[in-house]
């Protein structure tokens, strides 16, 4: 049996990531959507074990010190990470399975799945990612400018991803991520010995 797809989506915080994972968990149910641990506090409708699985600093340290995470990095003062055995176990059965993660995360895993395809998701402009990230009124000033600083940094490293999907019509971004998920089903892929 082949294994399956490793989709890692990727960006700034407030580009829309979570509402394109729904959208594509809706569009394409056998795609398998990994949920990520993380120390930050639930925001409202989010719930553990659908959303994230939130953990105290203590717990999330502990899944550090056994080797549970397939990465992991701390964000705007929280951790986040990607628990290591259902992955490989969803890719060893054949599924493909996303992954909505930080920049930081993704090129860990970059490093431990290099075959995996890797997508950026950008805002339409910087503007339009501030006017989202206040939309959300869940940050002070001060942090929505130190996240916009951090994603000013995270997009220069786009060229370390496979493809770049702009977020200006939810229904557009999944689309292309659809065709980005075919076109790699239907790509040749070579022995690595060769």
């Amino acid at each position: 049996m082949a294994k399956g797809l490793l989709i890692v989506l990727s960006g700034p915080s407030g580009v829309g990531k979570g509402t394109v994972c729904n959208e594509l968990r809706a569009r394409m149910p056998k795609l398998v959507y990994s949920v990520s641990a993380t120390t930050r506090h639930p925001r409202l409708g989010e719930e553990n074990g659908v959303n994230y699985f939130f953990k105290s600093r203590e717990q999330f340290m502990e899944m550090i010190e056994k080797d549970q995470l397939l990465e992991y990095a701390e964000y705007v003062g929280n951790y986040y990470g990607t628990p290591r055995d259902f992955v490989e176990e969803t890719l060893e059965s054949g599924r493909d399975i996303i992954l909505e993660i930080e920049v930081q995360g993704a090129l860990k895993v970059k490093e431990k799945f290099p075959e995996g395809v890797f997508v950026f998701l950008l805002p339409p402009s910087l503007d339009e990612l501030k006017d989202r990230i206040q939309g959300r009124g869940t940050e002070n000033q001060a942090t929505i400018d130190h996240r916009m600083s951090v994603a000013a940094d995270e997009m220069r490293l786009l060229e370390q991803y496979d493809y770049a999907v702009v977020n200006d019509e939810i229904d557009h971004a999944c689309r292309r991520i659809e065709a980005i998920i075919t076109a790699e089903h239907c790509k040749v892929r070579k022995p690595a010995d060769i």
